[in-house]
């Protein structure tokens, strides 16, 4: 496809439950159609090819979109990311391979959900090679229990997917938040210690108060700093989003509607504005 289209989908100014029924009671193709259609945009480039293609399979990106809740993202800016996933995949299917392209989908459609959770996760890199990567996707459903992962379950884990032991038992504590114990259980025990009993009072000592200053200059001074470099719709969008209270932030369906554009023109512009955010911000 030499030119470009907008997402055939709905404008995103109603409900997330009105869209979603919405995409489930489009018809899915048949083989002959799908195959048809493929050609058609192979062989003409067939912007209406491609859109029906499209249309048939939002399903698709839905159900898929709903196995990533729990990273604390929005699941319509799930299904949004999803859906540019499958654009990716219906640009570079090919009809004579003899896949149906709900299973060439697949990848293209977790790809990008994954970038996107990679990149907005609380604002933080939790993994950086391929191996982690794997690790931080896989590690919820191979979990026994919600409890915390044994020695011999977390060694497991990391032989099957072929990190370090350390980063497995690391990435469950980044993603679970888990807090440690500090005071004894048993206030009344006299032989009883806990991990608070051999930490020292380091409030005032040099290196805790750089420490301090820094992580202020950061969230504050740096912070202000790096969003006084963006232009006024870019800082609004940014702060919409992420500088808002948990599960205040806007959806890019919403923030689409508010400024008259697509959901994927407000994604680029909060991507760019994040990269040109970094280069502003103080290293830590």
């Amino acid at each position: 496809m030499n030119q470009t289209f907008a997402l055939p989908i709905p404008s995103g100014h109603g409900s997330l439950e009105q869209y979603i029924s919405t995409v489930h009671s489009i018809p899915l193709l048949t083989l002959e159609e799908e195959q048809e259609y493929a050609q058609r945009l192979v062989s003409h480039d067939d912007l209406e090819a491609a859109k029906k293609l499209i249309l048939s399979h939002l399903r698709v990106v839905v159900s898929i979109a709903r196995g990533y809740d729990g990273y604390g993202l929005n699941q319509a800016d799930l299904i949004q990311e999803g859906n540019i996933g499958l654009m990716k995949a219906v640009k570079r299917f090919d009809p004579t391979r003899g896949v149906r392209l709900f299973s060439f989908a697949v990848h293209w459609i977790r790809a990008e959900i994954h970038e996107f959770i990679l990149r907005n996760w609380r604002l933080v890199r939790v993994a950086t090679t391929k191996p982690q990567r794997k690790l931080f996707f896989n590690l919820r459903s191979m979990k026994k229990n919600m409890n915390a992962l044994s020695d011999e379950e977390a060694q497991t884990i990391a032989d099957d997917l072929g990190v370090k032991f350390e980063e497995v038992l690391e990435m469950e504590q980044r993603m679970t938040g888990r807090d440690i114990a500090l005071m004894a259980q048993n206030d009344d025990d006299d032989e009883a210690f806990a991990p608070i009993d051999w930490l020292a009072d380091s409030e005032y000592e040099p290196s805790h108060q750089l420490e301090k200053k820094s992580a202020h200059i950061l969230q504050t001074e740096g912070l202000q700093h790096a969003l006084a470099q963006l232009d006024d719709r870019s800082r609004d969008i940014v702060e919409s989003r992420w500088l808002v209270d948990q599960g205040e932030g806007k959806t890019l369906h919403e923030l689409a509607g508010k400024y008259g554009v697509s959901a994927e023109r407000i994604r680029q512009i909060e991507v760019k504005a994040l990269q040109k955010m970094r280069t502003h911000l103080p290293m830590q």
